[in-house]
């Protein structure tokens, strides 16, 4: 792999070329013809391409304002998506607009039996619905995201065909969900999918907010458990990070989306099956470099704070 300061520019136009001048925050003529995302191009996403050697099987990056790609690897590969279920999961939750103070208790139905992942949270331990939506978001919870799914109205079943009527609606046509967890290697999409789901759960203010927090503690009776965030470019300071959500299963690889700003620009990043440990996150930092040396300084972040030109929930 090449040193970061050979990466090469010249793979994709849409971002300019390194020492070039910054264009206008306005419309920069360079995106006249830019590829742009939508939910029609589900099965023909062009190839921008790779010029930062990503270690990742699939990898977008999406101006999240004008839906611009800015890079694409393999991006319409169906591929397992591990625990990036879990923003399905949170956004078919809060859309029921069921009582987030609801005391829910883990029974043993929430016990992983396909791949016995382990989980702090003891068959009897009780939460609010609110509590188990963190843990999901925050920690990759699977025994928290299953009893969101269990206590849907209809049960897990119910649960689970809502997460595919939304998937259709947001014209996510290369994605079909099994579980609410991501533990089954079944539940599969693309870059380009998983693309249009970030554009729209991070609508939610409740998937920004528990998705970017740091670390929490939870009261299970008789005492606490702390849990942290499973992305460590959280607690690094140098990213302003939107939403977030991380997976892992060995079918998957490591998996990771993000919506962040750089350079004034939000973007929204999709990288699935990245090989090695803390690979995802390294083609994050490779992609963010990329875009810090590009020429580009396009402001269009969007946040809850109700900024100019800001989505508000």
């Amino acid at each position: 792999m090449r040193a970061a300061g050979a990466i090469a520019l010249n793979a994709s136009t849409a971002l300019g070329r390194a020492g070039s001048a910054p264009h206008s925050a306005s419309t920069p003529a360079s995106d006249a013809g830019a590829t742009r995302l939508v939910a029609s191009d589900a099965l023909r996403t062009p190839e921008v391409g790779d010029p930062v050697a990503l270690r990742s099987g699939s990898a977008l990056v999406v101006d999240a304002k004008t839906g611009q790609v800015l890079l694409s690897k393999d991006a319409s590969a169906v591929r397992p998506i591990a625990s990036l279920t879990k923003l399905m999961t949170a956004a078919v939750t809060l859309d029921a607009k069921l009582p987030m103070e609801q005391p829910i208790t883990i029974t043993r139905d929430d016990i992983d039996t396909l791949k016995w992942s382990s989980s702090r949270l003891r068959p009897g331990v009780t939460l609010s619905r609110e509590e188990l939506l963190k843990l999901a978001l925050m920690s990759s919870e699977n025994r928290a995201a299953h009893a969101l799914a269990r206590t849907y109205p209809g049960g897990t079943a119910a649960f689970v065909a809502a997460m595919n009527a939304k998937a259709h609606a947001l014209g996510m046509l290369q994605t079909h969900y099994i579980d609410p967890t991501g533990l089954s290697p079944h539940n599969e999409s693309s870059a380009h999918d998983l693309a249009l789901l970030v554009k729209d759960v991070r609508h939610y203010a409740l998937i920004r907010e528990f998705s970017t927090h740091p670390k929490s503690a939870v009261d299970v009776g008789r005492h606490e458990l702390e849990y942290r965030n499973t992305d460590h470019l959280i607690f690094n300071r140098g990213w302003d990070i939107v939403l977030q959500k991380t997976g892992y299963i060995n079918e998957a690889g490591h998996c990771l989306v993000l919506n962040t700003v750089v350079q004034g620009r939000n973007v929204i990043v999709v990288l699935l099956d990245a090989w090695g440990k803390y690979s995802h996150f390294g083609d994050a930092e490779r992609i963010r470099y990329w875009m810090q040396h590009s020429g580009r300084t396009v402001l269009s972040r969007l946040d809850a704070r109700g900024a100019p030109g800001a989505v508000n929930d």
